[in-house]
């Protein structure tokens, strides 16, 4: 396939470029930008690809279209990739994540805010890391995600396989969606949804709505489903509505909903002044958000923006993979079961490690 042979040569000749795949489509996309320049998003009025970090108040890195080469190409996996899923616990992170997750739960009582989203990075060594072959196998094992590889010399390599759209714009129609509550895929018809997974899926749906409600028109909100995502369930919920000409903006509609509880907390100020004093590590682009901005869509000749929140996501240094993985934090959240569940989700990046 020549996309991944131009992947290669450009990491190789540090010239910046994104490669990425749609949830569901058979399409693979690529930005490959003409020099190595550093361009920043000035006002979302822009056309290109975005890469926005989990602090809003940094600067978005953007792949401008008229400084970019456009490629496609179509791949069609078929069967899914056997991979390594032998895992050993690393028992000091266990017992940091598990303090701080008590941490949160007593802030919770005591009033502070309702909901918070604990990460934590994990560090793996490898001897040779061929990029281009987990980009591969995320491909094969992803197929419902947004699946991307991310390069600038500037900046870092990224890669990632997120199951969660932050925001589709066209024609002043636009949809959004709460990803909210965890689960581990076995069986459809087994699982029920606990009053911690519910009250956590609740509380980011209404923070949406709340945002949302005075700036746009026919807002409409689905009920939750469940939906998989690699090896996990989520639940789910649809928003849609329709942007007010005069009263709200593309910047406007994207600062309102980023960071969103479901990666940060709520009341939103509160929780992001936890976590930046508690997390002990930079999350720099995990659980912030990238995507298309104003792109001409092929089947309606309109600009369309998609943006997707960085979940399931690694930074790669040199033959080390630094791994980003959180959860949700209420005040019926177990320490215990919070720990699991970082465990379960690191899986979506270390199975094709």
């Amino acid at each position: 396939m020549k996309i991944f042979s131009k992947i290669a040569l450009s990491y190789q000749e540090k010239q910046p470029f994104v490669v990425y795949r749609k949830p569901n489509t058979t399409d693979i996309l690529g930005l490959f930008q003409k020099n190595d320049s550093l361009f920043l998003l000035e006002d979302f009025s822009e056309s290109g690809f975005v890469f926005a970090p989990f602090d809003a108040s940094e600067k978005t890195i953007f792949f401008p279209a008229n400084e970019t080469d456009f490629f496609t190409e179509n791949i069609d996996f078929i069967e899914e990739l056997l991979v390594n899923n032998e895992f050993v616990e690393n028992q000091l992170q266990k017992e940091n994540h598990k303090k701080i997750v008590e941490k949160a739960i007593e802030e919770i009582k005591n009033g502070n805010f309702k909901k918070v989203v604990i990460s934590r990075k994990e560090t793996l060594q490898f001897q040779n890391f061929d990029f281009v072959a987990a980009f591969k196998k995320l491909l094969q094992n992803y197929q419902t995600a947004f699946v991307y590889v991310w390069f600038h010399p500037k900046v870092g390599l990224w890669l990632g396989a997120t199951p969660e759209t932050l925001l589709t714009v066209e024609n002043l129609c636009f949809e959004t969606m709460s990803l909210a509550g965890t689960q581990v895929a076995d069986n459809l018809q087994s699982v029920i949804w606990q009053q911690k997974e519910l009250e956590e899926q609740s509380l980011v749906t209404d923070f949406i709505e709340n945002q949302l409600k005075n700036t746009v028109e026919s807002l409409q909100i689905k009920n939750p489903e469940t939906v998989k995502a690699g090896n996990l369930y989520h639940l789910k919920t649809a928003i849609s509505g329709t942007l007010h000409p005069s009263k709200s903006t593309l910047k406007e509609l994207i600062v309102s909903l980023h960071p969103t509880p479901a990666v940060c907390g709520l009341p939103r100020n509160n929780a992001k002044k936890f976590l930046l004093e508690n997390e002990n590590y930079d999350r720099e682009f995990y659980t912030g958000f990238l995507g298309e901005m104003n792109i001409i869509s092929k089947d309606s000749n309109s600009k369309k923006t998609q943006l997707f929140v960085n979940l399931r996501c690694m930074k790669i240094e040199n033959n080390i993979a630094n791994l980003f993985i959180g959860g949700g934090i209420t005040k019926d959240s177990n320490p215990e079961k919070e720990w699991q569940e970082t465990v379960s989700k690191s899986k979506t990046m270390k199975l094709v490690l």
